[in-house]
């Protein structure tokens, strides 16, 4: 089955060589079937990121510029895509054939429209991303979670961290670190919400795919994420992310 199953991947970059490398190196190594497509669209790194990838074998897309997440990885709506498309972040390394896994859920599951993997940190803790759907208060509170309390309460809400989610579990919230979606219904949607530079296109993806199918969570598999959380540490993405988030709920407060 996995032969007959065209599949298209879908990574963005910018200034991120090694990670990049390292990530289209673990797909490469790890993935069982020849029907895979994997498409590095480069936000015009300077860092020789797409050279670097070039040398691997996959095929390289200069974008022209720094697009931002969701609009570069809408370039691929454009291009030939599988039944299904994969969109993995440049921090992200596999250690087995986890698109495999994922697809052959959808297929067995035609309901199913997007689906991610258990993600951990590079120490093999869990990063709780399968998370509800954004609200002020989880966003803002959440924030504050290192003082603890009811700050930290509240983030455990959030990422569902009290929760046992094991196998296959229904989502809200779909990160967009990792996850595979069926091609037709990403092209219905017109991919990613554009007016997002970057942050909660994911979020917004997942409330509009929602609509017309289920967003699973696949706890049996897992990748690992080199989770930097830049908004964090850094004013500028700190800022970004807060424009995003009113952009989120200027469009999604009322629902």
């Amino acid at each position: 089955m996995r032969q007959a199953v065209p599949v298209s991947v879908g990574i963005v970059t910018y200034n991120d060589r090694e990670k990049a490398v390292r990530a289209v190196r673990s797909l490469i190594e790890h993935c069982t079937f020849d029907t895979v497509t994997v498409t590095v669209y480069d936000n015009d790194s300077s860092d020789h990121t797409a050279e670097a990838l070039a040398d691997l074998g996959v095929t390289v897309v200069p974008t022209g510029g720094n697009l931002g997440f969701g609009r570069a990885h809408n370039l691929a709506l454009g291009r030939p895509m599988g039944r299904y498309h994969a969109v993995v972040n440049p921090d992200v390394q596999v250690d087995s054939d986890v698109l495999a896994r994922l697809i052959d859920v959808m297929e067995e599951h035609p309901e199913i429209a997007m689906i991610t993997p258990r993600i951990l940190n590079a120490d093999g803790t869990v990063q709780h991303l399968p998370k509800r759907q954004p609200t002020w208060r989880y966003l803002l509170l959440g924030r504050l979670s290192s003082f603890g309390g009811p700050f930290a309460k509240v983030r455990r809400e959030y990422t569902r961290q009290d929760e046992c989610l094991t196998g296959l579990c229904p989502i809200e919230f779909c990160t967009g670190c990792f996850f595979v979606i069926r091609s037709e219904l990403f092209h219905r949607l017109s991919g990613f919400d554009e007016r997002y530079f970057m942050y909660m296109e994911d979020a917004d993806l997942s409330r509009r795919v929602l609509e017309f199918g289920s967003i699973m969570y696949d706890g049996d598999v897992t990748v690992t994420h080199l989770w930097e959380r830049e908004s964090s540490k850094k004013l500028r993405y700190l800022w970004i992310h807060l424009r995003s988030c009113f952009q989120y709920f200027k469009i999604w407060g009322k629902h």
